[in-house]
């Protein structure tokens, strides 16, 4: 059985894949439920990926990904600054109130 010639011609290149973006979106995961350490890294590898693909002016079509690898490593930075600005307040108290090797 033959079909018409009715097909749609071709309207511009072909979707692309950008090669960090997997990565990016493992590390933010990562960085959520493993360890925070990752997040700067997908916060910074995302900040450059989503650059290259603004600038390029091609359709990616992992561009969410890459985006929501950036924002889970956002998230995970900010917890992390959070979680050692405690530390450093808990730490400093328990200096200055004696808490730590009062040995009398």
């Amino acid at each position: 059985m033959s079909y018409p010639n009715d097909v749609p011609g071709y309207y511009g290149p072909p979707p692309q894949t950008h090669p960090n973006g997997t990565t990016i979106l493992v590390l933010g995961i990562l960085s959520l439920v493993v360890c925070s350490i990752l997040g700067p890294f997908a916060w910074v590898m995302g900040n450059n990926a989503l650059r290259e693909i603004d600038e390029s002016g091609y359709y990616y079509e992992n561009r969410g990904a890459v985006q929501a690898g950036r924002i889970c490593g956002i998230i995970s930075s900010v917890l992390m600054m959070i979680t050692v600005g405690f530390l450093v307040l808990a730490f400093g108290m328990a200096l200055v109130f004696g808490g730590l090797g009062s040995g009398a």
